[in-house]
């Protein structure tokens, strides 16, 4: 994940700091706060004072700029998909030249009012920094309010965020937390994320796991996007149990086939085969395991469980379904899987296809095994040929046991007789030689016993390998 692009997403919308209580009761601009003062205080450390107010002059002529026929009014009116950035230079230029007339607002207070609105203009015409600018000045001021001052921190925190100054964000944000009376679960995901844009990884978790319990405290559940940053924290410190507690969650409250694969690994790396299978089960028979390596990792689990019959049909259908190649490899796995669940012609099938991709005879030998078990002798025989002639066996002197079995079903007892001689020369221990040896001495019998049938005028089986 790239730690902090994410940030744009976790951040909440952008609101402009509400202004505060003007002199004028008939401005645009007035806001009651009698109504506040009644109510607890938003904010801690709220001593009772008197309230600051704009005079006439300066309520008149910012009601201009906001009023009922003012630019940024008729901004707000206009239709969705409109260009209303004229009226935003036109409210700017209205605001900078307010500004440069030192009469016209001119006590601490007003000041911060012009910047406020300033710094909502700057915002509209998608000019971040000016609006930054603007914002700074208002926490810097000794004329705004403290919970004026206090909002207006937490936009400038939103806003330094938002352009990746992330130190001068949380600096921000800490300030506001110091002071504010409530801090919603959002911005602690917000100052969350700061954190650990920041490598303060242990500030990141506490700053997380307070929102989450919050939340959880209400009744409510966790947004994704906390567990989602705890889930991280908790893998990076390789605490795969809490990992794994938070992907239970996830796969509850916000199922995602991401989060079930990833629960799927939590499991197998805890070596909790079964939950890793079942886990990843749910995810395959929802057409979700969509790569070659997913697929395959899914059949070698059902293997390793002893249930080869749902791991050659998951190979098959991956191959049908052009997910998983048909390589020698896997169509050799394919015929293995078939061979076990006891499904021959099947397994005939995927060893005869992947012979023919293979280098070496291997697989030839194993499709001789399965012909002898089958009691189709010639193929066997033929089988064993093709593997001899094409070496690379692992063992050799298995390979020529099985042609000379299928010689001797076939009643060709000389023939069966070299072939057992070879697999004599290539076995490598008394015990490998032993059972060949025995078997050159029934086919010598076995053939010089139907010859002396021959002899008198009996018929007998011939040889039948061609």
């Amino acid at each position: 994940m790239n730690k902090f692009r994410l940030f744009s997403l976790l951040t909440m919308c952008f609101v402009l700091p509400v202004l505060v209580s003007m002199g004028n009761s008939d401005s645009a601009l007035s806001v009651s706060s009698v109504a506040q003062e009644k109510k607890e205080p938003k904010y801690k450390d709220v001593k009772t004072r008197k309230r600051a107010s704009v005079g006439k002059t300066c309520a008149k002529a910012l009601d201009r700029v906001q009023g009922e026929k003012g630019p940024i009014a008729l901004a707000g009116e206009a239709e969705e998909g409109v260009d209303v950035s004229a009226f935003f230079k036109e409210a700017q230029n209205m605001l900078l030249d307010i500004e440069s007339r030192v009469k016209v607002c001119a006590s601490e207070y007003e000041k911060t009012q012009v910047w406020n609105m300033l710094g909502y203009v700057k915002y509209s015409l998608d000019d971040i920094p000016g609006a930054i600018s603007y914002y700074k000045r208002i926490v810097e001021s000794e004329g705004a309010p403290p919970e004026f001052k206090l909002d207006t921190r937490l936009t400038l925190a939103r806003f330094y965020g938002a352009t990746e100054q992330y130190a001068l964000s949380i600096a921000q944000y800490e300030i506001w937390a110091e002071k504010a009376f409530v801090i919603s679960p959002d911005e602690r995901l917000t100052m969350g994320s700061l954190y650990y844009q920041l490598d303060r990884k242990e500030d990141a978790l506490r700053m997380i796991e307070l929102g989450i319990a919050d939340m959880e405290a209400k009744g409510l559940i966790p947004k994704e996007r906390m567990w989602a940053l705890q889930r991280v924290i908790y893998y990076e410190k390789d605490d795969l149990k809490k990992v794994t507690s938070i992907l239970k969650k996830l796969v509850t409250h916000y199922p995602k086939w991401m989060y079930w694969k990833n629960l799927g690994g939590m499991y197998g790396s805890q070596e909790q085969d079964m939950n890793q299978l079942v886990s990843y089960e749910i995810v395959y028979l929802n057409d979700e395991l969509t790569t070659e390596s997913e697929v395959m990792s899914m059949a070698y689990m059902y293997l390793g469980a002893d249930v080869p019959y749902r791991a050659a049909n998951i190979i098959d259908k991956g191959m049908r379904d052009n997910v998983v190649d048909k390589n020698a490899k896997y169509l050799d796995l394919l015929g293995t899987a078939w061979l076990q669940a006891k499904h021959l012609p099947e397994a005939l099938k995927a060893f005869e296809s992947a012979s023919k991709l293979a280098d070496s005879g291997e697989i030839q030998y194993r499709i001789a095994s399965i012909y002898l078990d089958l009691g189709q002798d010639k193929k066997a025989y033929k089988a064993s040929v093709k593997a001899a002639n094409k070496g690379g066996i692992k063992n050799p002197a298995a390979n020529y046991s099985k042609m000379g079995s299928a010689l001797i079903n076939l009643h060709c007892y000389k023939d069966a007789v070299k072939a057992f001689n070879r697999s004599v020369k290539a076995a490598k221990t008394k015990r490998e030689k032993r059972f060949p040896r025995q078997w050159i001495k029934f086919a010598n019998y076995e053939g010089d016993r139907l010859q002396r049938l021959r002899d008198v005028g009996a018929t007998v089986p011939s040889c039948s390998k061609a």
